[in-house]
């Protein structure tokens, strides 16, 4: 079997994987980032999606022998070491942006990525957009938007966080 050796959440990791083994099952089956979901298996939902190389992918997309190398971030590598949230995280909560929370967690990494590529600010049409490869079965997406909103200035103020 291949082996790997990756940078995840500002750790070295490494392992054997099958040839067919996907980021996603990497991350949550040897590592137990299991905040990291599996939704539609198919790309389609966004619930797996983590920051690669400082950009927002699917990781039900990618196999892990492909991130052998690379620097990979979680959700649960954004908070800081004393447990404080990335401002993304803090807005979320703040706006009442979840409800299940199944899908939180990608939408908090695709959220990170465009604010990260738009430091000129964002309309409410720009992260509507940006966020459509998110699905929400539960907040019909008004807080999330609120929440991105309110990240946007935070994020501009601090160094970047997702790598």
């Amino acid at each position: 079997m291949p082996q790997i050796s990756l940078t995840v959440n500002n750790k070295l990791v490494t392992g054997e994987v099958e040839a067919r083994m996907l980021l996603v099952e990497f991350l949550r089956g040897p590592l137990g980032l299991t905040g990291t979901n599996i939704g539609c298996d198919t790309s389609q939902c966004g619930a797996c999606v983590v920051s690669f190389e400082g950009k927002s992918v699917k990781s039900c997309t990618m196999l892990a022998v492909q991130a052998d190398g690379a620097r990979v971030t979680t959700i649960e590598g954004l908070a800081a070491e004393d447990g404080t949230l990335h401002p993304m995280q803090a807005m979320f909560r703040e706006h009442h942006a979840l409800q299940c929370g199944y899908c939180t967690p990608g939408m908090v990494m695709s959220a990170i990525d465009l604010v990260e590529t738009h430091p000129e600010g964002l309309t409410e049409e720009q992260i509507r957009h940006g966020l459509e490869g998110n699905l929400c079965r539960c907040t019909g997406y008004h807080n999330i938007v609120k929440a991105i909103a309110a990240a946007w200035p935070l994020m501009q103020a601090q160094p970047t966080a997702a790598e």
